[in-house]
């Protein structure tokens, strides 16, 4: 489901503007079992996956949380940091042990504004994993509530 994603996630950004990025990271672990952010949460940051596995789910009424997907090794969890008013619109649970890059959102943010360019590759490269993510969320809503599924398992 996410090989795509991550297959581009490495060369989504042009070697000098991740490079920039990189200079302002921070390395996290968090232990298997951590609730990273919920719904409705302030998004304030964001993480590239090192190594591990993370859930991303989303509530439903009356169920428990769907897991829509799960993201790994150099995957971006978190975009909503990107657009106003900046809250989670997914949950983030670890799946397993996870090292992981962190930015600070506030800050990737000036640096987009100080950086047009800067700013159009790093909302290009969100907006590819956004729209990545609706769709997954769409076939695992569908599989997992619609009477027949998406059809998308062949």
């Amino acid at each position: 489901m996410n090989a795509p994603v991550t297959a581009r996630m490495p060369r989504a950004l042009p070697a000098e503007h991740r490079q920039r990025l990189m200079r302002i990271a921070r390395e996290v672990s968090f232990p298997q079992g951590t609730r990273l952010f919920a719904e409705g949460g302030r998004a304030d940051r964001f993480w590239i996956v090192r190594t591990g596995t993370v859930d991303l789910d989303m509530r439903v009424p009356g169920r428990r949380a769907a897991v829509i997907e799960s993201l790994g090794h150099n995957e971006l969890l978190g975009w909503s940091w990107l657009f106003t008013p900046y809250v989670w619109h997914l949950g983030a649970e670890t799946a397993t042990p996870v090292r992981a890059y962190e930015f600070d959102a506030e800050l990737v943010r000036a640096m987009c504004r100080d950086d047009p360019e800067f700013g159009r590759t790093v909302a290009r490269w969100v907006g590819e994993v956004v729209a990545h993510r609706l769709q997954a969320a769409r076939i695992r809503l569908l599989d997992l509530y619609a009477p027949y599924g998406s059809g998308a398992r062949g």
